[in-house]
């Protein structure tokens, strides 16, 4: 086996990797660390990464605090998974018609899609709110899922029409020989072969769909029962101080479901990314 890098060479790589590793983890660990300390030591200075009285009871007391937390985390786990589901609907055909078709304007479509990602969700969250009214689903599960399907399809778009388009068109063609209609190939040809690429697809929906769902839920939602996560950590906040190692123990356990479907995934979602190289 040839050495492909000098050893200079692989200290800075390792070093690259380490730092950042450092970068991303750091505030996992500081969040994790904080959850363990007493309310009262968390901003002595001078500042200690541990300190003394470091315990798990913020883990047990959160419950207390905050008593529907548990139905918050399955409010945003339903609430993400209902926008991948609708926004697959909509992604995998228009991908594949994007990937497959030469039509007037395609790329400025393309391109109005790339535009829509730079616009904020507050920017346009009064018109949405008007729409949300005048279909009478303010405080529903609608004002939330719909809204967040709509921001998440352009990306999915994108995404999947890179990998479609890497799908040699000569399976589709001897389908097409056989008789099979074009949805038929779609159907049983292309997505089965695609599904790597749909499931890296869906899992960066749902990571951005279980994220970014404070916005519309504090908007369009008055309804405490219906709160995700991400509204429900907010009655941490208390009118004279914050609970602040109880706040970090929810946050903890609120991102497990993702981090969970990730590393269930996490194979699928290589094979996603590696995919492409076929042999002609």
């Amino acid at each position: 086996m040839i050495n492909r890098y000098k050893w200079w060479e692989y200290i800075a790589i390792y070093t690259g990797i380490a730092l950042f590793l450092s970068f991303t983890l750091a505030p996992f660990v500081e969040a994790f660390v904080v959850s363990l300390r007493p309310l009262d030591s968390i901003f002595s200075i001078p500042y200690r990464f541990l300190s003394e009285g470091m315990s798990f009871k913020a883990y047990f007391s959160m419950w207390e605090s905050v008593p529907l937390l548990g139905l918050y985390i399955l409010n945003s786990f339903f609430i993400a998974s209902s926008v991948t589901l609708l926004s697959l609907v909509a992604v995998i055909p228009a991908a594949y018609a994007f990937a497959r078709f030469e039509f007037k304007g395609d790329n400025i479509m393309l391109g109005a899609f790339l535009a829509i990602n730079m616009v904020s969700g507050a920017v346009l969250i009064i018109p949405l709110y008007r729409v949300m009214m005048q279909l009478g689903v303010l405080n529903t599960y609608l004002a939330m899922i719909v809204p967040g399907t709509a921001f998440v399809i352009p990306t999915g778009i994108w995404l999947l029409r890179s990998y479609l388009m890497k799908i040699p068109q000569e399976l589709e063609q001897a389908a097409w020989v056989d008789g099979a209609s074009r949805l038929y190939t779609l159907r049983r040809v292309i997505i089965p072969i695609a599904m790597p690429g749909i499931i890296v697809v869906s899992i960066t929906t749902f990571i951005t769909a279980y994220a970014q769902q404070f916005l519309f839920a504090v908007t369009f939602n008055n309804k405490n029962e219906l709160n995700p996560l991400p509204t429900g950590l907010y009655q941490f906040f208390g009118r004279t101080e914050v609970v602040w190692n109880e706040l970090m123990a929810a946050s903890l356990i609120g991102i497990l479901p993702v981090m969970i479907l990730y590393l269930v995934l996490q194979r699928y979602i290589i094979a996603g990314l590696t995919a492409g190289a076929i042999k002609q």
